[in-house]
């Protein structure tokens, strides 16, 4: 698995690289407050195919990049479709959790030629963010900015504790995306990051979902009390997929319960070559 770098129109973009193939790459995209190594246990588990694990826009390592640009959802999802063109990739198959997952969404109604597939797991989608919690978070304003590490730590350590269905699961996630906060002023990216979040992002789309007319699947962890299972349930209604529940199963899927969704995303690779076959 490899990090890579590219400028797309000035801005840095970085990914996470993991097998090669001449099939649809596999484009995932995390969201908050995580990075590209949210997915880090699933890449090696699907098989056949190049996967590219996306970093949003003033997340991750890229948070410096996110002063004094637009880093909502909806820019998001300009910003990756300008990095698939800059690689590329043509058409590929759009995995999104969380923030991702509304990333994903907007992208495949902006331009559904290169959207090959999709799948969505405990995604926000229509009006069921900011939740309360980060609301909360926002209201705090100026004074969260200029909270220390020492406090912010503990902030974040306690929402993926809430988010996990266990304390080791816990404790890997804030080992995995904390140095991105701790190096790069993360007060202050974090409050940029909350201050970007607007509902009508994917309010804006929810009415296009059903024409998208793509081979998709939906993952929701069944206990998730961010993003409630009836939103799971509507989006696969919504998108004619199938939903895989994972019982017991809370927000951060793809870190507790990365062979469920790799094994999703393989069974939706060969459902879209199949349906690309002459």
């Amino acid at each position: 698995m490899q990090t890579k770098t590219i400028a797309v129109d000035g801005i840095p973009m970085r990914w996470l690289e993991d097998g090669a193939g001449d099939g649809l790459p596999v484009v995932m995209i995390h969201g908050i407050p995580t990075s590209p190594a949210l997915w880090r246990e699933v890449m090696p588990r699907v098989t056949g195919g190049r996967c590219l694990a996306w970093e949003m826009v003033g997340y991750g390592g890229s948070m410096d990049a996110g002063r004094d640009r637009d880093i909502s959802v909806a820019a998001q999802a300009g910003y990756l479709l300008d990095w698939m063109d800059e690689l590329a990739l043509g058409r590929a198959i759009l995995c999104g959790h969380d923030l991702g997952g509304g990333v994903a969404q907007i992208a495949a109604v902006r331009r559904p030629e290169a959207c090959a597939g999709l799948l969505l797991t405990n995604a926000i989608c229509y009006d069921s963010w900011p939740i309360p919690s980060v609301k909360s978070m926002r209201a705090m304003g100026g004074a969260l900015e200029h909270v220390p590490d020492g406090m912010l730590k503990p902030m974040l350590a306690m929402f993926y504790k809430r988010g996990h269905d266990d304390d080791e699961a816990a404790r890997a996630a804030l080992q995995a995306h904390w140095p991105h906060y701790q190096a790069q002023d993360g007060a202050a990216a974090f409050v940029r990051q909350m201050k970007a979040l607007n509902v009508e992002d994917t309010k804006a789309v929810a009415d296009r979902l059903p024409t998208l007319k793509v081979p998709a699947r939906v993952v929701w962890g069944d206990d998730d009390q961010f993003q409630k299972l009836a939103y799971g349930e509507r989006l696969a209604r919504d998108l004619g997929a199938p939903l895989r529940h994972i019982p017991g199963g809370k927000h951060f899927t793809p870190e507790d319960h990365p062979d469920v969704l790799a094994e999703e995303l393989n069974a939706l690779i060969a459902e879209v070559h199949r349906t690309e076959e002459p």
